[in-house]
C-alpha cells in the first residue's frame, strides 16, 4: 500500500545522481556500461541503483521517457499540421537522431517495440504509435506504398539508427544518404503529388 508520501530528499537527491552518470557512462560506453560502475560514480551502492531502477531497461526507460514521449507528441502534432509525405520524413529523422542517443540503445529500442513485458516498452509505445499512424496515413494518400507494412518501416529506419552506431561519430551525413534511399523505397512508383 502506497502513503503518497514523496521520496525522501537524499532518495530523490540518489536517483537524480545515478540518472547524471547513467547518461553520462551510457553517451561514452553505450547502453552496456556497468552498472556498478554508474553507482560507483554516483556515490551510492549498487543495491541503491537497483532500488531505484530495478533493470538496465529499467533505468534506460528512465532516460528516455522523456525523448520518446516527445516523439510521440512531435508525430501527433505532425499528423494535425503537416501533409502526409513531409510529415512522415520529418519525424522518421527525429525517431533516429532518438534511438541513437547512446550507442547499443537502437537494439534495446528494436527488441521492446513487440514486447510489452519489457519496462522500456511502455516508452516505446506512443513512439510506435505515431509512427504508425504517420505511416498509415502516407499510405492511405498514396504516398508510401500499400506493401509497407509497419514492422517493416521500423525495421528499415532502426536499420540506419544500428548502421550510425557502427559508424564514426561524425556519419550524420550517412544516416541522410541511407534515409534518402528508404524514402525512395517505400514511395510508389507513380507517388501520388
Amino acid at each position: 500500500m502506497t502513503t503518497g508520501r514523496l521520496p525522501r530528499a537524499d532518495a530523490r537527491r540518489n536517483r537524480e545522481r545515478l540518472l547524471a552518470e547513467a547518461r553520462a557512462a551510457f553517451a561514452e560506453h553505450g547502453t552496456g556500461a556497468s552498472l556498478e560502475e554508474i553507482a560507483a560514480r554516483a556515490g551510492v551502492g549498487i543495491g541503491t541503483l537497483y532500488r531505484h531502477f530495478p533493470s538496465r531497461q529499467h533505468l534506460l526507460e528512465a532516460l528516455l521517457r522523456e525523448h520518446f514521449d516527445a516523439l510521440g507528441a512531435s508525430g501527433r502534432e505532425l499528423l494535425a499540421s503537416h501533409a502526409p509525405w513531409p510529415a512522415l520524413t520529418e519525424w522518421t529523422r527525429a525517431f533516429v537522431a532518438a534511438t541513437t542517443t547512446f550507442r547499443g540503445l537502437t537494439g534495446e529500442v528494436t527488441h521492446t517495440l513487440d514486447h510489452a513485458g519489457s519496462s522500456l516498452h511502455a516508452a516505446c509505445r506512443a513512439m510506435r504509435e505515431a509512427g504508425e499512424a504517420l505511416l498509415d496515413r502516407a499510405r492511405k494518400a498514396g504516398e508510401v506504398r500499400p506493401d509497407v507494412t509497419t514492422a517493416d518501416f521500423f525495421v528499415l529506419v532502426s536499420g540506419v539508427a544500428w548502421a550510425h552506431e557502427q559508424g564514426p561519430a561524425d556519419s550524420h551525413e550517412r544516416i541522410d544518404r541511407l534515409l534518402t534511399v528508404i524514402f525512395a523505397g517505400i514511395r510508389p512508383t507513380t507517388p501520388a503529388n
